[in-house]
């Protein structure tokens, strides 16, 4: 999970709590009186205490003078995104739990997912395209060539070659070039 922390006025920072030692975490635990396991349900409806706790944590890796009362951000300068690795998760849960007993198309999936998804990513075209990819079917696609096979006709020379490529070189005799073994016993 990301924390995106934008100050008034100013660039949007990202936070990764995914990045957080165990003894970072461990302050962050005592400073805001959450399990850990309640600091990631935070992070994801947006609480202000666990974005505040990670964020001042983080900040702390270079301001490491920085005091948790002096951290002390605006109630809308912070919100969570998801990054790219839980977004991949999140697609693959959801199409996982539809299934093949569902009312649903894929077409259907994906117009759900692409309704909500982008909004909550880092990174709303990575979530955008992999949504698409995921749920849309093989238009415009090329036939699948046929495996070889008994009936495949042959497709002849490579593209980079004008005849096709002999089996062997000169330098590895086959067993109708090379001469038998002299037995030394």
């Amino acid at each position: 999970m990301i924390v995106v922390y934008t100050p008034a006025g100013g660039e949007p920072e990202h936070y990764d709590a995914s990045t957080l030692r165990v003894s970072e975490a461990s302050i962050v635990q005592r400073t805001v009186d959450m399990k850990w396991q309640e600091i990631l349900e935070g992070l994801e409806r947006d609480d202000l205490d666990a974005m505040r706790g990670v964020v001042w944590v983080l900040k702390k890796r270079s301001q490491p003078s920085l005091r948790f009362g002096e951290f002390d951000p605006g109630i809308t300068e912070m919100t969570t995104r998801m990054d790219n690795r839980e977004v991949t998760a999140w697609v693959d849960n959801a199409l996982a739990a539809v299934g093949a007993d569902s009312e649903l198309t894929m077409e259907d999936i994906g117009k759900i997912l692409l309704d909500r998804l982008p909004t909550v990513a880092v990174d709303p075209d990575f979530a955008r395209e992999l949504v698409l990819a995921r749920t849309q079917g093989p238009k415009d696609q090329q036939p699948e060539q046929q495996q070889d096979g008994p009936g495949t006709p042959d497709p002849g020379p490579t593209p980079t070659s004008s005849t096709p490529e002999t089996p062997t070189s000169d330098s590895s005799p086959t067993s109708s070039t090379s001469l038998p073994e002299t037995s030394t016993t």
